[in-house]
């Protein structure tokens, strides 16, 4: 597969309505897919997740995406129509890997609309795992991440995080597993044998490169 299976996989974290870095992306032509793993918009409307995702199709064609807090149910509804959305899916990425996407967030101060009760979350995770379970190898990817680590501390230094997401990747213990939402807390950490990566927010040029597991 040459030069397009050392850059396997792409990830990028919260786009909140500024892809304005894309092009700046270092190998994002040659990966084999772009993920991306929640708030595309700011509450925005379909038009404009449909403009934005335009313009990364630009650089990568192949786009994993899915809502988070700040997205509203048509972004949902725009993902399914476009073959997009990894949400409550388990998708195959070739080679034995599969992609676990669980969007949306727990509950926040601030009453955005793609908030659910972390026992959704847990349900959810079940569920699309319950699709994962021939997959030699699985990248969780989902928006809250797991409850205190690295990955989920405001700036107050307060965690935040999913205790159902915590507990679903201390259970199966994957490679790797992708998250974001708390922009703050762009890190990489350990839980067990998983290494956590929170890429941050995209308006500042966060990604992830994955090679092959």
């Amino acid at each position: 597969m040459g030069r397009r299976r050392a850059l396997l996989r792409l990830s990028v974290g919260d786009i909140h309505d500024d892809v304005s870095q894309t092009g700046n992306i270092s190998g994002i032509k040659e990966a084999q897919a772009a993920f991306i793993s929640e708030d595309i918009t700011n509450r925005g409307s379909r038009h404009q997740a449909e403009a934005l995702l335009n313009k990364v199709e630009h650089f990568n064609a192949e786009i994993l995406a899915q809502l988070g807090k700040m997205d509203t149910q048509q972004l949902e509804d725009f993902l399914d129509e476009s073959a997009f959305n990894v949400h409550g899916r388990a998708t195959d990425l070739g080679s034995g890997v599969g992609l676990v996407g669980v969007g949306y967030s727990t509950p926040t101060p601030f009453g955005t609309p793609g908030e659910v009760r972390d026992t959704q979350i847990r349900v959810w995770l079940d569920q699309t795992m319950a699709q994962a379970r021939n997959f030699e190898h699985l990248i969780p990817m989902a928006h809250n991440p797991p409850l205190d680590t690295l990955t989920d501390r405001v700036r107050s230094g307060q965690p935040v995080g999913s205790r159902a997401v915590r507990q679903f990747i201390a259970k199966h213990e994957p490679q790797v597993g992708i998250t974001g939402h708390i922009h703050e807390s762009r890190a990489v950490d350990w839980l067990g044998k998983t290494r956590l990566i929170n890429p941050g927010f995209f308006g500042t040029g966060a990604q992830v490169l994955g090679r092959p597991c």
